[in-house]
């Protein structure tokens, strides 16, 4: 018997390390895509157009939404949102045109700390078992609902309260494996990453680029209508702690690990090194093991961390 556990209390130190009643999230079946991966595995990760996305010109992810097949750059969504849904009220002076500024964006005041948080990750045989109650274990959040006097206020009011889940529990194979066709991603956590908080997809309730449009905190999270604090994006305040050219950071729901990884120069990939689901095979750690396997990707470009589901579930 295998088994690995990690005990989560400060998000920090695992990546110093690595480069109401329980309920559990359903893992519906699911297909992979038809897009190819780039499969050369390299010593080092090279991409095709190193830094040619720039924090202070990222090109707007508005329209880039499908429900019908996933697309290199694109949200395979479960849904075409809906514009009465969340949202934010007004663009901030941060987008211009097809391009959004990241250095000039404003973020929701405030310093929470959450000492109740929590978050285990088990590895045993052909499970993985993730146990969070959604709250940040090593970072701060802004403070929600967003003041009135708070200037993201202007742009974003968002009325929620963070909430804490007594317990999520979130079943996935421990080997995940490509399925025959992508599936959508549907509204709500689409995976977890290691300091307990959900990961959603790039879109907002209207269908439009999130991580541009919404007010988020310092390190990019905000609780959504029923309190569930979450990220649209790798955390920025995660992404800068990372030294190692290539991360596990957390898990998609179909059990595929998601990687920040970096070349020489410090650039994360483009959307044109990745597939439709935002993925590719390489080598890299899991569980301390070294492999070469599938994973998703993070960038700095729309849709910033997943495009479709690339596994199988059940």
């Amino acid at each position: 018997m295998t088994r690995t556990v990690i005990h989560i209390v400060a998000f920090g130190a695992i990546l110093a390390l690595t480069g109401c009643t329980a309920s559990t999230i359903p893992v519906a079946s699911s297909p992979s895509p038809s897009a190819s991966t780039p499969s050369a595995t390299v010593a080092g990760n090279t991409w095709l157009k190193p830094g040619s996305v720039l924090a202070t010109a990222i090109p707007l992810g508005d329209g880039h939404i499908s429900t019908i097949t996933a697309a290199v750059g694109s949200v395979f969504s479960c849904t075409a949102g809906n514009a009465n849904i969340g949202g934010s009220q007004t663009d901030g002076p941060w987008i211009t045109g097809a391009f959004w500024n990241a250095h000039e964006k404003i973020a929701v005041n405030g310093k929470v700390n959450w000492p109740t948080a929590k978050v285990t990750i088990t590895a045993e045989n052909a499970t993985r078992v993730i146990v969070t109650n959604d709250l940040p274990t090593d970072q701060a959040t802004g403070i929600f609902p967003i003041a009135t006097a708070d200037p993201a206020y202007a742009y974003d009011r968002n009325p929620n309260t963070i909430s804490a889940a007594t317990s999520t529990t979130i079943i996935l194979p421990a080997t995940a494996q490509p399925a025959a066709t992508p599936t959508c991603l549907g509204g709500g956590a689409i995976g977890v990453l290691l300091n307990g908080v959900f990961l959603y997809d790039a879109l907002d309730g209207p269908g439009r680029d999130a991580v541009a449009h919404e007010e988020q905190d310092a390190c990019d999270g905000h609780p959504e209508r029923t309190g569930q604090y979450h990220y649209h994006e790798i955390p920025t305040c995660l992404e800068n702690a990372l030294v190692a050219q290539s991360t596990v950071v957390g898990w998609a729901n179909d059990g595929f690990p998601i990687v920040v990884e970096r070349d020489a120069a410090g650039n994360l990939p483009n959307n044109a090194d990745l597939d439709a689901c935002h993925g590719r095979t390489s080598s890299i750690t899991v569980d301390g093991k070294a492999t070469t396997q599938y994973h998703y990707s993070a960038t700095l470009e729309y849709p910033y961390t997943m495009g479709c589901y690339y596994g199988t579930r059940s």
